[in-house]
C-alpha cells in the first residue's frame, strides 16, 4: 500500500463533527464488562480527558461516546496525517468516517513495536493487555522481562523481519508502532492490509524532552486511562520543571557537545532538537544551539572539531564506544580534544543489558526528570549531590 493511499484512509471525515451522523448503537459485548449495557445519548462517557501542554504532535476532541485522536506529524516531511475514531464499546459508531479509522475502546490486547511503549503502557496499568513485541533481546523494562520470562509475550520482529501472520495470530485489538516514511521499513502499510488496526505514535517527532513524554497521553485514549496519564504526566512534569529550575540558578554554563565522527559524517543535534532543550535545562552552553533545525546536522569532522577542540563536556551517543580508549582506537585525532584530555566525556550507556538493549531509548522517553537529573549531575555536581546516574556514565580510560 503506497502512501497517498495510506494517506486518503487516514485523513478525518471532511464534514463538521457536530453534524456527522451516528449508526445504530452496537450492541453491547458480555465479555467486556467495560462495554457500555444501554447507551444514552445525554451520558458524557469520557469525564476524564488529557489536556496537552507540551507535546505539539498529536490533539484529542471527545464527543460524549466516542474520541477523535489526530497524529498530525508522523514522521519527517509527512504528507500523511493519521486520524483515529475511538468509539465506547456498546455505543454507536458515528457516521461520515471510514470504517478504517473506527476502533472500539478500551482495547483489550494490544502488540507494540517499539521499546519506547513500554513504560507508558506499565503507567497506565495496562501492561497486562500487552500481547506481544518485536524482539525480546531489546527489552530492560523489568516488568516485560517478567512477561517473557512466564511466556505472556510473543515475538512477532521488527521492521525488517515483521511477521504479519504471528500477529495476525495474536488478534490483537490494536498495534502501535511508529513509521520513518519509508515504505521499505514502516510496518504499518503492511499491517493495515491485513485489516489490523494500528496506531502510530510520533512521539520521536517531538522537539523537548516533556513533548515526548506527554504521548503517554495518546496511548491513555485508547484504553480509557486518562485520568492516570494526566497524574503520570504531571509528576514527571513537575519534578523536570524543578530540576531546569534548579539549574538555571548557575551563572557559569559549561560549554558542551555531542555525537562522534561515524565514516566521515558527524551527526550533531539541532539546536532546536530535544537534545538541545536537555542541554539548555540542564545549565550547559550546547555549541550548536544557533541551528535552528529539531533534527540532526550534518558535518565532516574538521567542522566539529574547529568549534568543539576546547569544549569542557562531549557527550557521546553511541553504545559501541566504552572507554576514552575506544574513542582514540576509532581516530586518533580525538586526542586534542579538552574533554577528552581531562575525563570530561560521558555516555548514556549505564543500563545495557548484555544483547545491547539501551534502556536509555527504551525507558529514557518517558523519564525525562531523570535524564536530567543525570545530565545536571554531569554539569553541575553541586547541584545535586544525592543523585546516583541512572542512564549516563562516565567513560573510564
Amino acid at each position: 500500500m503506497n502512501r497517498s493511499r495510506l494517506g486518503s484512509i487516514f485523513l478525518g471525515c471532511m464534514i463538521a463533527l457536530s453534524s456527522c451522523a451516528i449508526a445504530p448503537p452496537q450492541p453491547s459485548t458480555n465479555s467486556n464488562p467495560e462495554c457500555v449495557r444501554e447507551y444514552r445519548a445525554d451520558v458524557d462517557y469520557f469525564p476524564n480527558k488529557v489536556r496537552l501542554t507540551d507535546a505539539q504532535g498529536f490533539t484529542v476532541t471527545y464527543h460524549q461516546h466516542y474520541k477523535v485522536v489526530s497524529v498530525n506529524r508522523p514522521w519527517k516531511d509527512a504528507k500523511t496525517q493519521f486520524q483515529y475514531v475511538l468509539v465506547q464499546c456498546g455505543t454507536p459508531i458515528p457516521l461520515g468516517f471510514k470504517p478504517e479509522q473506527i476502533i472500539q475502546i478500551p482495547v483489550r490486547s494490544v502488540v507494540a513495536l517499539s521499546t519506547t511503549h513500554f513504560v507508558p503502557l506499565e503507567r497506565l496499568n495496562v501492561l497486562d493487555r500487552l500481547v506481544g513485541i518485536s524482539d525480546f533481546k531489546d527489552v530492560t523494562t523489568p516488568a516485560v522481562t517478567a512477561k517473557i520470562e512466564a511466556n505472556q509475550l510473543v515475538e512477532v520482529g521488527d521492521s525488517g523481519n515483521l511477521s504479519v501472520e504471528r500477529v495476525l495470530e495474536l488478534s490483537p485489538e490494536l498495534v502501535t508502532t511508529f513509521g520513518t516514511g519509508n515504505p521499505q521499513q514502516d510496518t504499518h502499510p503492511k499491517l493495515l492490509e491485513a485489516g489490523l488496526k494500528v496506531a502510530i505514535v510520533a512521539e520521536y517527532m517531538e522537539s523537548t524532552p516533556l513533548g515526548r513524554a506527554e504521548w503517554i497521553k495518546f496511548l491513555a485514549t485508547f484504553f480509557n486511562r486518562e485520568a492516570e496519564a494526566e497524574q503520570r504526566f504531571a509528576e514527571v512534569r513537575q519534578r523536570y520543571q524543578a530540576i531546569a529550575a534548579k539549574a538555571a540558578q548557575r551563572q557559569l554554563k559549561p560549554t558542551v557537545f555531542s555525537g562522534f565522527d561515524y565514516q566521515g559524517t558527524w551527526y550533531i543535534p539541532g539546536g532546536e532538537s530535544y537534545v538541545a532543550r536537555f542541554f539548555q535545562d540542564a545549565g550547559a552552553t550546547y555549541l550548536w544551539a544557533d541551528e535552528r533545525t529539531p533534527g540532526s546536522v550534518q558535518l565532516n569532522f574538521e567542522q566539529v572539531y574547529d568549534r568543539a577542540v576546547t569544549a569542557q563536556y562531549w557527550i557521546v551517543n553511541a553504545n559501541s564506544i566504552k572507554t576514552r580508549v575506544d574513542l582514540l582506537a576509532a581516530d586518533s585525532r580525538y586526542q586534542n580534544f579538552v574533554a577528552l584530555q581531562s575525563g570530561k566525556v560521558f555516555s548514556p550507556t549505564a543500563k545495557v543489558n548484555p544483547d545491547g538493549g539501551n534502556d536509555y531509548w527504551q525507558s529514557g522517553t518517558a523519564n525525562p526528570d531523570l535524564i536530567l537529573a543525570d545530565l545536571v549531575k554531569i554539569f553541575h555536581p553541586e547541584l545535586m549531590p544525592q543523585h546516583q546516574f541512572v542512564y549516563y556514565r562516565q567513560l573510564p580510560q
